[in-house]
């Protein structure tokens, strides 16, 4: 086309194109968010923008708030008198809870029947933290006086040495020997001898 002969054709067709152009950019402008909801009438601006409550917890009411009666006032519990406490040494001896530890002939090695019988009486002492003891060492009838009084003393040492193992302390712990003085069992015979090979215990203070 020639141009030349319509003189107003190129002012027209830039005013076109320029149109154009502005309406393309009018459609990608990016739109601006929409602006909240004013407050109602009344209602202050801090008011309307807190946080929603927290419901309350279920906390235990206090004394001055329950209607519910205070527990009852319970009396302590008191515990029976001891058994041991209330008997005398001469009772406690009778009745002794400590037992004796036998022997065999000719020895003072602790078996393990004797070992088992001085943990118990250990016991017995470490929750009596006042007794005060001692171990006598006896024989059978066989032997000379003066040699049984040493076997018999080193009967009722090896006692001692095991209880001082157990954590007793020794001055809770006295020995004395008897020798054959003093039998447990008069008789004659084997039976009668091997009672009579202890160690025995006395409570001499408490």
């Amino acid at each position: 086309m020639n141009t030349s002969r319509h003189p107003f054709f190129l002012p027209t067709a830039i005013i076109l194109l320029s149109g154009s152009f502005s309406l393309s950019c009018v459609r990608n402008a990016p739109v601006a968010p929409e602006p909240p909801p004013p407050p109602p009438p009344g209602e202050s601006v801090s008011s309307a923008s807190a946080p929603p409550s927290v419901p309350d917890l279920d906390l235990p009411e206090s004394p001055t708030q329950s209607n519910s009666s205070p527990p009852p006032v319970t009396s302590p519990i008191i515990p029976p008198e001891d058994d041991f406490t209330a008997r005398d040494l001469e009772e406690l001896n009778r009745n002794s809870p400590l037992r004796p530890v036998f022997f065999g002939y000719d020895s003072s090695t602790l078996d393990a029947d004797g070992r088992s019988i001085l943990e118990d009486n250990s016991e017995i002492l470490l929750d009596q933290p006042t007794w005060v003891i001692t171990i006598e060492g006896h024989c059978d009838e066989r032997g000379t006086p003066e040699y049984n009084l040493a076997l018999g003393e080193r009967r009722a040492l090896a006692a001692r040495e095991y209880l001082l193992e157990r954590g007793l302390s020794p001055e809770r712990l006295r020995t004395v020997s008897y020798g054959k003085e003093f039998p447990f069992n008069g008789g004659d015979n084997e039976r009668a001898w091997s009672q009579n090979r202890r160690a025995h215990f006395v409570i001499t203070a408490r």
